[in-house]
């Protein structure tokens, strides 16, 4: 060994000493100290189709894998249900009427501030793979090899760093082989950012073959609140158009034939629900175990310790529930998103937190974990400190909603929540108001709004949310 050589690596092995650490070749985690960033997100995804999250209707034993060996999230929630505006707060932080994307009709600004673009001024290698879905180009990635628009389920177009290329598979496993070959290639010398963004279970619910049989000869459990009547509720979800029945089946399964003939409404609703309900269930099965994939090359590649890793949907989904399916309402199966978080360095395994956070929140608290400046534009605050359960004193008691779009029915809408009390009013023209009592009617079953018993509830939610629209700079 040359002497220069050899004053070099005795250095090294000295600084390794002192640091309690010694450099290893190939070892990804010694080289460097700040985490390694992955966001698995699936579209449509309700947590009420997790196992970690009690499902009584499937399985997904390796998204499970992630609450298992870190945290589960039981009150995250989106502040705009509906693709494209929560994939805008998650990059952004801010929210819809900021950063621009309001509804899924609106293309995103992609020169503003964005988590991508943060990290990489921090030093991250930033990826992005899979579903974008934001009418614009991806900016802030180093590469980026996305589905055009929504994107189809076998055989996709992919956009990879601008150029268009025709892929023959399936798309879960499409998006994971492309995501697992960059994590092999990507420069070994700098922690990364990747979005792993998959399409399914969005409609029209197209399973891989391989999951075709699945749940064949079983009956899906129907939700509790299938057959609501909408009794005391407001004129919004009477007129919502997307409910499990005949116009479901004309938008989503016509490619199956027409619906059988000869059945009851009710039995229509039934039957079609079990259609509705295995393909969309099969679609999950393959994002399961494609996150098994992923979890598998980060042990083998020796970056799980220093690698956080993240499962969340881009907001919840009906499954039935209410007789309804898609998302956009306030109501909890749409509201809520399933968030699954692990990082062995801080987050112990098997712990759950019950705190309200968002995906408004997500930017401050990857930057935090980046040890980069979180702007004092961005309104999304780090849960860090949560998912070390040592939740801080002032951290937020209440949450405001708020969607814009007008289609199928359903017209814009706002609304605060707290640990237990939800209100909800639907707007222009002042369409109605809704309160539920989540502790005693966790179903939303039963409108309390407009009954003398909770006046001074209704009072001081008004008055939250008229502090939350300030606070957020909404207008009314």
């Amino acid at each position: 060994m040359l002497r220069r050589e050899f004053l070099r690596t005795g250095a090294m092995t000295a600084a390794g000493l002192l640091s309690g650490r010694i450099a290893v070749p190939g070892d990804t985690e010694q080289k460097e100290s700040r985490p390694n960033i992955l966001l698995i997100m699936s579209d449509d995804h309700a947590s009420h189709a997790i196992s970690a999250y009690g499902s009584r209707i499937n399985k997904t034993p390796n998204i499970d894998r992630i609450a298992h060996e870190g945290m589960r999230f039981d009150n995250c929630f989106c502040t705009n249900s509906i693709c494209a505006p929560s994939r805008a707060v998650i990059l952004t932080g801010k929210y819809s009427h900021l950063n621009g994307v309001i509804d899924n009709g609106r293309r995103f600004d992609g020169s503003q501030q964005t988590l991508p673009k943060l990290l990489q001024q921090a030093g991250y290698q930033t990826a992005i793979v899979g579903k974008w879905h934001l009418k614009t180009e991806p900016t802030g990635f180093h590469y980026s090899n996305v589905l055009p628009g929504q994107g189809d389920y076998y055989n996709p177009v992919m956009i990879e760093n601008g150029v268009r290329k025709k892929h023959t598979g399936y798309v879960t496993n499409l998006i994971t082989d492309v995501a697992i070959q960059w994590l092999r290639d990507r420069p070994s010398d700098k922690p990364f950012f990747m979005m792993l963004h998959h399409k399914a279970p969005h409609a029209n619910w197209e399973p891989d073959e391989k999951y075709m049989a699945l749940y064949k000869d079983t009956d899906i459990p129907e939700p509790l609140t299938f057959n609501d009547t909408y009794q005391g509720r407001t004129d919004q979800i009477k007129n919502h158009r997307l409910h499990v029945g005949p116009k479901q089946w004309e938008l989503h399964f016509k490619r199956f034939g027409p619906l059988p003939e000869g059945m009851s409404e009710q039995d229509t609703k039934k039957w079609v629900y079990q259609v509705y309900m295995k393909n969309y269930l099969r679609c999950i099965a393959s994002v399961d175990n494609n996150v098994g994939r992923v979890l598998d090359y980060l042990d083998e590649a020796g970056l799980r310790k220093n690698t956080i890793l993240i499962y969340t949907s881009d907001q919840g989904f009906f499954l039935g529930d209410h007789g309804l399916y898609d998302k956009r309402f306030m109501y909890e199966q749409s509201l809520r998103m399933p968030l699954l978080m692990r990082y062995p360095k801080e987050i112990a395994p098997g712990s759950a937190a019950d705190e309200i956070v968002l995906n408004l929140d997500f930017a401050s608290t990857l930057m935090d974990y980046a040890d980069a400046s979180v702007p004092a534009d961005i309104q999304g605050r780090s849960f860090r400190a949560i998912a070390r359960s040592r939740t801080p004193k002032d951290w937020r008691k209440t949450m405001y909603y708020r969607f814009y779009e007008s289609a199928y029915g359903i017209g814009p809408h706002e609304g605060v929540r707290t640990q237990r009390y939800k209100l909800i009013h639907f707007l222009y023209g002042d369409k109605g108001w809704e309160l539920f009592d989540l502790a005693a009617d966790p179903d939303e079953m039963k409108n309390l709004y407009g009954n003398l018993e909770h006046r001074e509830v209704v009072e001081t939610l008004k008055k939250e949310l008229e502090v939350l629209r300030k606070h957020y700079g909404i207008l009314p």
